[in-house]
Formats: structure tokens, sequence, C-alpha cells
């Protein structure tokens, strides 16, 4: 799957490279710019959709929701499940799936938010989970991964943050420029790959991470 910025919609690549739309619209409305997304093991997909596509952002003659939203995508049903965030960027599940994790990317409020996920797949209980507002360093929070262990691994103000499940900073990785988004690889998922401005970057961990995609 691929978040399309220009294109304002979520495609399906295929292995001979065609390309599928997958999702465009909420009722009846064009999405802002879809921006990260992830995969419950149950096959339900989870997606943000901030207005970084969109020129002038929320004052975007062409923008057409009037929010910045999260959504969930199952069984062809499409849910809006968060409204009330500036710039839902980033996005993770912990190991267990029970949590999800959205990064707010605004300067004015730099935030990771914790919500409960219900049975239905729907969220509850939404709280702040880390506050970096403070901190002065460039970068917001961004791209996020989660760990085997239920550690995360969150781009932000001077780095990529790292965080344990109760919420308390354990260090931060310097990377030589700053990063946006990453990925765990290595055949033993304990590698963490960067894209950065101009490079890519790869660090090796002591914990695997959460591989991607739905469980049989």
């Amino acid at each position: 799957m691929i978040c399309q910025h220009g294109n304002r919609r979520i495609v399906r690549v295929s292995k001979d490279l065609q390309i599928t739309p997958l999702v465009e619209r909420f009722e009846g409305k064009r999405f802002n710019s879809p921006n990260d997304l992830v995969y419950k093991y149950d096959g339900s997909l989870y997606f943000t959709d901030p207005p970084y596509g969109l020129a002038k952002l929320d004052h975007d003659p062409a923008k057409e929701l009037s929010f910045n939203g999260v959504f969930r995508l199952a069984n062809g049903k499409l849910q809006l499940l968060i409204r009330d965030l500036t710039r839902p960027n980033g996005i993770a599940f912990s190991p267990d799936q029970k949590t999800l994790y959205v990064a707010n990317s605004d300067d004015k409020r730099k935030v990771w938010m914790r919500y409960d996920v219900a049975d239905d797949g729907t969220l509850k209980n939404g709280r702040v989970f880390y506050d970096v507002t403070a901190e002065k360093e460039d970068g917001l929070p961004d791209g996020m991964k989660l760990d085997s262990s239920g550690n995360l691994y969150c781009t932000g103000p001077g780095g990529v943050w790292i965080m344990s499940p109760q919420g308390r900073h354990l260090g931060t990785l310097i990377i030589p420029e700053q990063t946006s988004n990453f990925g765990f690889g290595d055949p033993d998922g304990r590698a963490i790959f960067f894209a950065a401005r101009t490079g890519l970057y790869r660090v090796r961990t002591k914990i695997p991470g959460i591989q991607p995609g739905p469980r049989e």
C-alpha cells in the first residue's frame, strides 16, 4: 500500500507494478493527503490524513474535509475514528494491538497520543502519551515504529526518541540529518533504516521490531 499525497488517496501496487486505487474519499469528499498507515493483524487498515499535500494546508481551496482525521478501512467499510488532531501523522500499534499511537506533527502541540483499541476496532480513551511541545530543536513527531517489547521509536525534536510503553524517555538517537520516516529491517528484524533529507542510515538494535502486515 502507498499513501499518495498529490493524488490524495491510498493505492495498492501489485507485483507487476499495476496501481489500483484502494480508497480516495470519505462521504463523497476527497481526502486531504493520506500520510501514514498501519495494518492490524485482522487485515483492517488504519491511516492518517493531514493536509501536508495541499499547498495552503488547512486554508487551501482544494481542501474538501473540514478536519484532519484518522481512519479505519475494514471489509470495504471506511470509518472516521479521530477528528480532533490538528496534524495526525505517524501511526503504530503496540505488540498486542490493544493500543494505537498517533503522532501529532504540529509545532504548537508536539505530542504523541495513545488510544485504547476496542474489540470492534474503534478507538477510545484518547490521552497524551508524551509531550515535547517545549523542545526547541528541529523536528516534529512524525514517523513511528515499535519493537517487540513495546518500546516506541519516534522521530521528533533533535532526533529519534525512544520511549518505554510506560511513557519514560529512554534516550534519543542522533541521526546526521533530520529524518522523518524509518522502518525495521534485516532478516532478524534487529536493524532500523532511516530515510533522511539526503541519505539513508542504518542502526542495529538489540530488540527486533514488530513485523508489519496481517497475521494468518
